[in-house]
Order: C-alpha cells, then sequence, then structure tokens
C-alpha cells in the first residue's frame, strides 16, 4: 500500500514526493506487475489530478487518507466528519473507494461509525507493532486490516530487513510513501524517516517485492484481501494467523 500525502508530515510542507517520488513509483509497481491500493488525502487528488488518475489508469485501487493528513484523535466529530466527507467526494470523482487509512494511522473508535456511514467497507488504520492493535476495539461492520511494520522497516539494510520480514504472519501489509522516494537525508526530519531515502529507496521496494515474491506471496489490493478475511461485524481483536498467501 502506498500514502499518498505531503512530505514527510508533520515535519515538512513541500510535495515533492507526489511531484518527482511517485512517476518512478508507479514505473516500478508496473514493471513488477504489483498491484497497489494508494490511500491518498484529498488535497494531493487536487494538487496532482495526474498522479491519481495514472494509479486508476494502472489498475491500482484508489483509498482515502483523509482530506488535510490532520490527525484524527486531534479532531471532534463534526471535523472528522468534514475530513471524511471532503476526502471522499474528491477521490470518488476519480473511481470507487471503500478502504480508508487514518493519517499516522491513528482512528480513535468513536469515528468508526463516520466511516461506516461513508460506505466504507474496509478499515487500515492500525498496526501489529503497537499495543493499541492488541487491545479489544469497538465492534463495527468495518473489515480490519493493519499494517505488519513500519515504512521505514524496509529501508534498512538487507541482511537486517529481510530476516524480520520473513517472520512477518499473513497477511502482510507493508507501505510506504512517494516522499521516501525523493533525498531527504539533509532534511530536519526524524532519523528514521531521512535513513535510506532517495533512489536507495526504491531499489529496497524492489528487493522486498523480490523477497516476497520468492517465497510465493500472491500481491493483493485491499479490496481483494479484505473479501478473503472473516465476515463483518469485526473488532480490533486479531484472530489467528492466517494460513493464506501474504
Amino acid at each position: 500500500t502506498v500514502d499518498l500525502e505531503p512530505d514527510c508530515p508533520p515535519y515538512l510542507r513541500g510535495w515533492r514526493g507526489m511531484e518527482t517520488g511517485a512517476p518512478p513509483l508507479l514505473d516500478l509497481l508496473g514493471s513488477l506487475g504489483v498491484p497497489a491500493t494508494f490511500f491518498t488525502t484529498g488535497e494531493a487528488a487536487q494538487r496532482h489530478p495526474d498522479v491519481v488518475e495514472a494509479l486508476v489508469g494502472q489498475g491500482h485501487e484508489l483509498g482515502c487518507h483523509g482530506h488535510t493528513h490532520r490527525a484524527f484523535p486531534d479532531l471532534d466529530r463534526q471535523e472528522a466528519a468534514r475530513e471524511v466527507e471532503r476526502s471522499s467526494e474528491i477521490l470518488r470523482s476519480f473511481a470507487p473507494v471503500t478502504a480508508f487509512r487514518a493519517p499516522f494511522l491513528r482512528l480513535p473508535d468513536r469515528f468508526l461509525p463516520l466511516l461506516e456511514e461513508a460506505g466504507y467497507e474496509i478499515e487500515a488504520s492500525r498496526s501489529r507493532y503497537t499495543p493499541a492493535h492488541w487491545l479489544q476495539g469497538e465492534a463495527t461492520t468495518l473489515v480490519r486490516l493493519p499494517a505488519s511494520t513500519t515504512s521505514s522497516v524496509l529501508r534498512l539494510p538487507a541482511w537486517v530487513r529481510d530476516p524480520f520480514l520473513a517472520q512477518l504472519s499473513s497477511p502482510v501489509v507493508l507501505f510506504v510513501h512517494p516522499w521516501e522516494f525523493v533525498d531527504m537525508t539533509a532534511e530536519p526530519i526524524p532519523w528514521h524517516c531521512r535513513l535510506g531515502t532517495g533512489p536507495s529507496a526504491l531499489q529496497a521496494l524492489e528487493a522486498v517485492v523480490t523477497l516476497f515474491s520468492g517465497r510465493g506471496a500472491r500481491f493483493r489490493r485491499m479490496g481483494e484481501a479484505a473479501r478473503s478475511r472473516a465476515p463483518a461485524p469485526t473488532t480490533l481483536r486479531p484472530g489467528p494467523p492466517s494460513d493464506s498467501d501474504p
């Protein structure tokens, strides 16, 4: 999965990722034959409709990442509703959108009904590597598909990264950002955000795809992965690891 957003929020405010990072990423996914889900902010779609049109035209799935990339825990219900409604309106002018991922992978349970009312079927804001994922949550009709690891892990040296990735349970949900494929090493952002950014990040992503392909993995969009999961309603408590392909 890919999160289309401003450059490394909340630390930067540019759009170099959308301008120069997204095109080579799309080229790489196309050359590898890997379908992806692009969780896109409404603002990113407004500023760079060409990128959204390109990814939809190449058969990738369009998902929602809010409108302004504001953190949902900081919003009241009215503000959260505007974020969902505005972004949904913009994105659905390009393609059907049924998957949602909150900025910073943080979505309070109190906002789940907003997604249900807006016609969403998939919620991808949880992360297996945080304690919140393992806590019992509110029941929802949404299929929950949590991220397996942080995007910075994919940019680690292969001797560290590959053994770790090989231990992840299926379904493996990875994510990247277009700004990672722009050289951010001199920017005033946390070290794990700067580490390995630029062309080397694109090479690392290709190596990760090759790693999973060699293990017989099947790459699927979020909508396809959700259909293979247990039927709704679901809760935040994860079930036993699936035997299905990543």
